[in-house]
């Protein structure tokens, strides 16, 4: 019966969690460290893309080696640690899962935070029940999405179609992994990009300024 409603893939960070400022008080956190001048959050959104080694290309000039971006990963993951222990969940989501799930449609979540840390992370916020399925990143970070919404979505055929599913989060990216599965996307401004960031994708693809708005445009879009 899944297979017939439409199904919706969260992101977590900046979507689902509201967690931009810990991502910009990390930035600078281990921007000190590394001697790099800190960042607005409107500069943050106009310059972040994925791969992220490319988003530090565009701040520094140069393409980190494998070494300094090893380096610059684990500085920010140590203060994010921090700095997330303050971020809540963005306004409405509780809501928001469960009418969604009440209806009877399904989602899941498929996250580029680590999977070993993001499982007890969402578990912590009370909202686990609500998806069929929970995906962090394996594997090294700094990469896209798209072979992880890949492998996240073939561990559910038979349940959910690809056709059928739009996957809501707050980066051009993913709109790019969705489109590599043959799923639509929605695009929350509450995150990582600048609207104008987002509306570049084009392609049809929603930008929307609450997640309300955005279930409500992944209902119209199939």
């Amino acid at each position: 019966m899944g297979k017939h409603r439409t199904h919706l893939v969260w992101d977590w960070n900046g979507t689902l969690l509201d967690d931009i400022s810990a991502v910009i008080g990390a930035t600078n956190a281990a921007f000190a460290e590394i001697g790099l001048e800190p960042i607005t959050l409107e500069q943050y959104r106009e310059l972040y893309c994925v791969p992220i080694p490319r988003f530090y290309e565009r701040l520094t000039g140069r393409l980190p080696s494998d070494a300094e971006w090893e380096v610059m990963d684990e500085i920010f993951h140590r203060h994010y640690t921090e700095h997330r222990l303050g971020c809540g969940l963005t306004p409405g989501v509780e809501e928001l899962l469960a009418e969604w799930r009440q209806a009877g449609r399904s989602q899941s979540l498929l996250s580029m935070y680590e999977h070993g840390e993001l499982v007890p992370v969402v578990r912590g916020y009370g909202i686990e029940e609500h998806f069929i399925r929970v995906d962090g990143r394996t594997g090294p970070s700094g990469g896209t999405k798209a072979l992880h919404m890949e492998r996240h979505l073939a561990a559910l055929r038979g349940v959910v179609a690809p056709e059928r599913t739009v996957v809501i989060g707050d980066a051009a990216d993913d709109a790019l992994a969705a489109a590599h599965v043959g799923a639509r996307a929605v695009l929350y401004t509450g995150g990582s990009h600048s609207r104008a960031s987002l509306e570049a994708v084009g392609d049809g693809v929603p930008v929307v300024d609450t997640l309300e708005e955005a279930v409500d445009a992944a209902r119209r879009l199939v």
